[in-house]
């Protein structure tokens, strides 16, 4: 039996019909209900599950003590990233102390990303990819616009600022807290000469984890690298997971001792913010 949206009842059946149904492009909730969870991973811990295509943006609230994994399906997504402190959320991502604080500007295992006000909003604890970029930005819409044709976000090649100012919306943020993000899954390199150079991706099915220290607003826009040499727009799906990991974020503060000295202040920045809210 075919049913016709022509009319209200017709809509209203082949809407209701839809129920259930998932693509390879959406949020599954609940997040426990992803066909495909880590194998280490109980999955009634996820509380996140998305997969978002290219040209596209996603945004969530997660908790202090989250483990959040990013998986390039493809060998073409390009996740810019951007963080608040979702309790304090004038405090956000610093990619120029991200870079300055820790000596190092390529980020891989064990870097901290670092907030404006000298605290550890995550840390990546693991990598496969190894093909990222701090120092970029993410694309605008007049280098869009000039590029592929049409940046607005819209477009099928929306830049990555104009995502950005979307997902700020969502969270009751304006376009003037749309910092410079970074980039996961397209590396960037500095040439002796300073020329920033794109080493491009590592391939299909690489991985970054970060474990978030505190309870952080996460903007993701998957959309093309600045610096991607590719004539069209070609940027494939992300795969975003997240799941309850506290026993994750106590190994790593119990190896702070370990470390050095500007990522253990930078640590004991966020503890300290963490313990004043905390009875």
């Amino acid at each position: 039996m075919t049913t016709t949206t022509a009319d209200t009842s017709g809509a209203r059946a082949h809407a209701r019909a839809q129920a259930g149904t998932t693509t390879d492009s959406m949020p599954v909730v609940p997040a426990s209900s992803w066909p495909h969870p880590p194998a280490d991973v109980d999955a009634t811990e996820l509380t996140w599950a998305e997969t978002v295509p290219g040209g596209r943006y996603t945004t969530k609230v997660v908790a202090r003590g989250t483990r959040l994994r990013l998986r390039d399906v493809t060998g073409t997504a390009c996740a810019h990233l951007l963080l608040w402190r979702a309790d304090a959320p004038w405090e956000r991502l610093n990619v120029a102390d991200t870079v300055k604080v820790p000596w190092q500007a390529y980020l891989s295992t064990g870097h901290p990303l670092l907030s404006d006000q000298g605290r550890v909003l995550a840390t990546v604890v693991a990598d496969t990819s190894a093909h990222h970029d701090a120092l970029c930005g993410a694309t605008t819409l007049a280098a869009n616009t000039a590029k592929y044709g049409d940046g607005n976000a819209y477009s099928t090649s929306p830049a990555g600022r104009e995502l950005f100012t979307l997902a700020a919306a969502k969270n009751g943020l304006t376009p003037t807290d749309v910092a410079p993000s970074l980039s996961f899954f397209h590396g960037v390199t500095v040439d002796d000469d300073g020329t920033l150079r794109s080493t491009g991706s590592a391939g299909p099915d690489t991985t970054v984890d970060l474990i978030v220290h505190l309870p952080c607003i996460v903007a993701i826009a998957n959309t093309a690298h600045p610096l991607d040499p590719a004539p069209k727009f070609t940027t494939g799906r992300l795969e975003v997971l997240a799941w309850r990991a506290h026993r994750d974020l106590d190994d790593l503060l119990a190896g702070v001792a370990d470390r050095d000295p500007e990522y253990q202040r930078a640590v004991a920045n966020s503890e300290d913010a963490h313990r004043a809210l905390t009875f």
